[in-house]
């Protein structure tokens, strides 16, 4: 009785919240779609695209950006001394498309963390008669017309710094099950991809695919806001906003696929260590995520199961039904939010068998909800091969 009234106390306001969250859905903003460019907008894009040791997923990326047409005015791979071939490969690809330019990052301050810092370098090496800086990760493979797409809703929009979420490209069952609860608890945190109308310190980015006028990071000092976060784009993309610039967080499906890790170890040790976004958030903000995502991710399963179990061994109290009614129906949310974020993942013939367990991810909704309580309370001190020392 008293455990049960307990839960409703907590779970009711977290409740309201996701529920004030999610009902501005219907109001975000269409998905990014392929564009061709506009004459004017001959040469206003440097890329960047920061590389350690990505050989063995790089080509896409490659292949992608080489499909972008006259407004990607360079690609500026920044390679962080890589020793699998990633720098051979880049090397092939400037053959073929001489807008390749490869560079070496400089040795990496103590202050900094890898990624911010290869991205401020290929910021600062690139042509200041680009308009735009566009940050792309390794992993992802750009579909035709991305870059255009981006400019296009970046200038009609009015945005000075965007990032897209992407299309997913899944394999294995572990990840079908488990990469799509994780991601869940960023649209529980942050509502849907397109709400332009976040306050600065719910602002959401994904540095997979990052656009940035160039005069606004300019006045940023580059990344420098970000330097030592490892999760810099959140954290620039807040600085940015706090500062009055207009930030756009857009639906990238139709434009942009990634193929992140390998496998649900890997989703969980490298995604799971950055996906608090602490370096980002107040204490008081990263603690209040975890207590929502407690009480309307993680609990309903586990709630809805022990309250059944007590009412057929015919043990019951007033709150019972309350209890039960209130996590059935977060219970049926969360499955229709699956179908929600379908469009978000890879489901052609081409993909993993395995896919179905996608429906079921919900299942592991309280694992995701772990790894976010385990990797708010620890800094990472491992990040793409390198060791940091706290």
């Amino acid at each position: 009785m008293i455990i049960a009234l307990i839960l409703l106390l907590i779970q009711i306001p977290a409740t309201l919240i996701l529920l004030s969250r999610l009902l501005k859905g219907p109001g975000r903003r269409p998905p990014v779609e392929a564009k061709s460019p506009t004459p004017d907008q001959v040469g206003v894009v440097s890329v960047v695209v920061p590389t350690l040791n990505e050989r063995e997923r790089l080509n896409p990326c490659l292949m992608g950006l080489s499909q972008q047409s006259y407004e990607v005015r360079e690609i500026i791979v920044v390679d962080s001394h890589s020793t699998d071939g990633t720098r051979e490969l880049v090397k092939d690809a400037q053959i073929k498309d001489p807008r390749f330019r490869l560079m070496t990052d400089d040795p990496l301050p103590p202050d900094w963390v890898g990624r911010p810092w290869a991205l401020h370098q290929g910021y600062l090496y690139s042509c200041p008669d680009s308009q735009w800086i566009l940050g792309v990760d390794a992993d992802t493979q750009p579909q035709p017309g991305l870059v255009a797409g981006l400019i296009d809703i970046a200038e009609t929009s009015g945005f000075d710094l965007v990032s897209l979420s992407p299309r997913f490209i899944l394999k294995y069952p572990g990840e079908w099950w488990l990469q799509p609860a994780l991601l869940m608890t960023l649209v529980y945190r942050f509502g849907p991809t397109g709400i332009t109308s976040n306050p600065p310190e719910r602002v959401m980015a994904n540095g997979q695919c990052f656009l940035c006028r160039r005069q606004v990071l300019s006045q940023l000092d580059g990344y420098n806001s970000a330097k030592g976060s490892f999760c810099d784009d959140v954290t620039l993309a807040r600085y940015a906003a706090s500062q009055g610039f207009k930030v756009g967080f857009l639906d990238g499906a139709n434009v942009l696929k990634v193929r992140m890790y390998e496998g649900a170890w890997a989703t969980w040790q490298e995604w799971g260590r950055s996906l608090d976004l602490k370096d980002a958030s107040s204490p008081g903000q990263l603690w209040s995520d975890v207590w929502l995502l407690l009480s309307t991710q993680a609990l309903p399963l586990p709630v809805s199961i022990a309250v059944l179990v007590s009412l057929s061994l015919g043990i019951s109290s007033p709150v019972h039904l309350p209890i039960l009614g209130l996590n059935l129906g977060l219970l049926v949310m969360r499955w229709a939010l699956v179908g929600a974020i379908a469009r978000s993942y890879d489901f052609t013939p081409s993909s993993s068998p395995a896919a179905w367990l996608f429906w079921l991810s919900p299942l592991a909704d309280p694992l995701a909800v772990l790894r976010i309580f385990l990797s708010a309370r620890q800094r990472p001190k491992q990040w793409r091969g390198r060791i940091y020392s706290g």
